[in-house]
């Protein structure tokens, strides 16, 4: 389910909000990421997410205006998942900035080997950065924005209790794990199942 304007609180209720709001996102957030290795990790997105997203960028850029307010949800409205697919944004994470970019120059084309398995199902490999290319030549961005669709079989299989396996198949950085109950649990609220 999209956001509108409706679901937004003005700026001044916003700031009056605003600490407990947070605090109930960083818990919901805790539960939908998965870490797939010591440098990868999916944060997926929801409906509750991205509002506190919108609402953290009309603070920050004090908008109020309802054409720029309706920018921002056309913006993040697509990173919501529609039933039948999981978003995330995946993140390639080094504490040390030249290690970063000596890591992302090898890393071209990542985004297209992270996937989903549902039980022994079929692997459905991301589809990434559909707002706009971000790898360059042989260079990888740090951060890119990925659906997973699932077929019919899955959401079948889901509903029926299989286990979940993500992964990457890039060499650099190449892992696979398999969801906890509780992180699988928080992303199969996103489906219709």
């Amino acid at each position: 389910m999209t956001l509108t304007r409706d679901d937004l609180w003005s700026l001044e209720e916003y700031a009056g909000r605003r600490a407990e709001f947070r605090q109930q996102v960083l818990a919901h957030k805790k539960l939908r990421q998965v870490a797939l290795g010591a440098h990868a990790t999916l944060y997926f997105e929801d409906q509750l997410t991205m509002h506190y997203q919108v609402q953290e960028m009309l603070r920050v850029e004090r908008i109020f205006e309802a054409a720029e307010i309706e920018e921002e949800l056309e913006a993040y409205n697509p990173l919501i998942p529609d039933g039948s697919n999981w978003k995330a944004t995946f993140m390639i994470e080094y504490g040390d900035v030249e290690e970063r970019q000596r890591a992302l120059a090898n890393m071209g084309g990542i985004e297209e080997t992270v996937w989903v398995q549902v039980g022994d199902g079929t692997k459905a490999y991301a589809i990434a950065n559909e707002d706009m290319e971000r790898t360059r030549d042989s260079k990888a961005a740090a951060v890119h924005f990925m659906r997973f669709e699932l077929s019919a079989q899955d959401l079948a299989a889901l509903g029926q209790g299989a286990q979940v396996h993500m992964g990457l198949d890039h060499a650099s950085l190449a892992n696979s794990v398999t969801l906890e109950a509780t992180v699988r649990e928080a992303l199969c609220k996103d489906l219709d199942i």
